[in-house]
């Protein structure tokens, strides 16, 4: 009998050591040298990291850096955000009309640069946005507008960040927003028709109500992955240029833990960053119960 109840954890043994090792241990270390000043000393002998409490917070939220990389990504999601909202909406009522042809191909499409590697996509995008040689000035210079230097000019560097997010991402939401309209019952539409409704109130009285729950998963992931944008800001604009406008947490974080070796320092941020998730997506998910 014994042996019957064992064996099921006998096969789970290896995911529960995996787990433990990579999820559940690095979760509660990084919680300890956060209280600590763990440095490059420290990775030779851990008896050099010294507890100091909450100075690394304290010294946090008084680092002017660490406050900038704050107001940057929240700038950053705050724009991001509502675009894959709005766009990834858009674009999947457009590949749901049965008008459309090759909606498979176009599906396929706009589904590639999520799948594509980040580096290689930021790569494309420099290319598109470069200020002497970018496709994008190239076609305002037609209409005599000599374009900027989107990733060298402090005022567009993140909307260029945010569109290059956006656009990678559109595919992959649109999905999701693809599946929830094709489980809508039809005979929502057919009742709304008969009400007198055009196609317009259809969808603001049928498809986005319907469309609730969907809204609010994409709300959350899409909130929680420009909380950690980190890879198009490195190969974009040089790890947070011009003047830092578009340095986020994680960079931040990346530069203190393996550029500064200030391992307890970035420790702390990466939880300050959790507590920003956390708190953001309780409220999300509160007044998604309240919404819907």
């Amino acid at each position: 009998m014994r042996k019957k109840y064992l064996t099921p954890f006998l096969f789970l043994s290896p995911s529960l050591i995996i787990i433990f090792c990579f999820v559940i241990f690095p979760v509660f270390f990084s919680l300890y040298i956060s209280l600590t000043d763990f440095n490059v000393r420290s990775l030779v002998n851990w008896g050099n990291a010294k507890f100091i409490g909450l100075k690394n917070y304290r010294y946090l939220l008084q680092d002017e850096l660490f406050l900038k990389c704050i107001v940057n990504t929240l700038y950053f999601v705050v724009l991001m955000v509502p675009l894959v909202l709005v766009l990834s909406l858009t674009l999947a009522l457009l590949l749901n009309l049965p008008l459309i042809k090759l909606r498979n191909f176009f599906r396929m499409g706009y589904f590639m640069p999520y799948i594509s590697d980040g580096i290689a996509i930021s790569t494309v995008w420099y290319w598109l946005v470069s200020k002497d040689y970018g496709i994008l000035n190239h076609i305002l210079s037609w209409f005599g507008i000599k374009g900027p230097g989107w990733l060298t000019d402090v005022r567009f560097a993140m909307l260029a960040i945010v569109g290059l997010v956006v656009w990678r991402s559109l595919g992959y939401y649109a999905m999701l927003y693809l599946a929830g309209l094709q489980n809508i019952p039809q005979q929502m539409y057919e009742a709304a028709e008969i009400d007198g409704a055009n196609r317009w109130q259809k969808i603001r009285y049928v498809t986005i109500p319907l469309l609730a729950p969907t809204t609010l998963f994409i709300s959350i992931t899409s909130m929680i992955g420009g909380f950690q944008l980190f890879t198009e800001p490195l190969t974009l604009t040089n790890g947070g240029g011009p003047m830092d406008a578009t340095k986020t947490i994680v960079l931040f974080i990346y530069e203190n833990g393996f550029r500064y070796f200030k391992m307890g320092y970035a420790a702390a941020s990466s939880y300050i960053l959790f507590a920003f998730i956390f708190i953001v997506t309780l409220l999300q998910i509160k007044f998604g119960d309240q919404q819907y």
